[in-house]
């Protein structure tokens, strides 16, 4: 069903609601273990897949390259680990600024792994965002903070599952692929509790429910939202959660990004915009009849 507005819609509330999970996550790592909180929040999201499967046909919980949809798992929970323990250090202006270098780095991957040929278009407009992360995260001044390399190993991280969903989609059912993902990290994270757990106040029990409950509903409306417009018209909002991130980081923490997190972050969203306007000429024209080759993927958005 064609509808970019309700699309564009659900695309401005889930992108608040994953800015909203972040500033939950980073007051709990306050208190709490990194792998406690995500262990709450994959909890939640296997029982939210469950729902999603019951609803499905025969054979939802089968999928034909299990050993890749474990990888995918990991490369996922990885992402969470290092992002929320990032958010202990870091503010959430700058994390999320510097979390959408993901589409340059999943261009990156999709060479060895997939075989695409990035044309100089991307490549131009993946450098610009580095430049972008750079400004921000300003390496070898006193402004840098090493926290900063978590978030991004934590967009390696998202970049590398990125790829292998590529892999994955037209092989095992987004169903399946949800399911696995989520039992993955539900389940290392289950064998790690004993060594690292902390009994959390009512309080903050109550916040890492919240967590987890707001995590899923935000992955179920970014899902949503991408069956009612293209990739190509959502893309360009997703950039709105810097915006939630940094309002949310100064009425919750007091903190006031400087000239130069804003800087980079326009920097870095100029770039995703370049390459999103080259991808839809390029898509355009692929599907002139002079053309037959398919269009190239749509640069990979990362959720932070």
């Amino acid at each position: 069903m064609d509808n970019p507005l309700r699309g564009i819609a659900l695309t401005f509330v889930s992108t608040f609601i994953f800015s909203l999970s972040d500033a939950t996550g980073k007051f709990l790592t306050g208190y709490l273990p990194i792998t406690e909180i995500a262990w709450i929040r994959y909890v939640i999201f296997v029982v939210f897949a469950l729902v999603l499967a019951m609803r499905s046909g025969p054979g939802r919980f089968h999928v034909r390259k299990p050993g890749l949809q474990i990888l995918r798992g990991l490369g996922l929970l990885t992402s969470a680990l290092f992002f929320i323990f990032s958010l202990r250090y870091l503010p959430l202006a700058d994390a999320s600024a510097i979390g959408f270098i993901s589409p340059l780095l999943t261009s990156m991957l999709a060479i060895p792994i997939l075989g695409e040929v990035v044309g100089l278009h991307r490549w131009i407009g993946g450098i610009v965002g580095l430049i972008g992360v750079i400004i921000v995260v300003r390496p070898g001044t006193g402004a840098f903070h090493p926290a900063a390399i978590l978030v991004l190993l934590s967009s390696a991280s998202w970049a590398f599952s990125s790829v292998l969903t590529r892999v994955l989609v037209g092989v095992d059912s987004p169903t399946a692929t949800l399911v696995w993902s989520a039992a993955t990290g539900a389940i290392v994270l289950t064998v790690v509790q004993p060594f690292d757990f902390a009994i959390p106040t009512a309080w903050h029990l109550v916040l890492l429910l919240t967590l987890g409950t707001i995590a899923s509903g935000g992955q179920y409306l970014t899902v949503l939202a991408y069956r009612y417009a293209a990739a190509s018209v959502l893309a360009p909002f997703n950039y709105v959660q810097l915006v939630w991130s940094t309002a949310l980081g100064y009425l919750v923490f007091a903190a006031v990004p400087d000239f130069w997190t804003f800087a980079g972050a326009g920097v870095i969203v100029a770039s995703g915009l370049y390459t999103l306007q080259y991808e839809r000429g390029e898509r355009r024209r692929a599907l002139t009849p002079e053309n037959a080759a398919p269009p190239r993927s749509e640069p990979a958005t990362r959720r932070a």
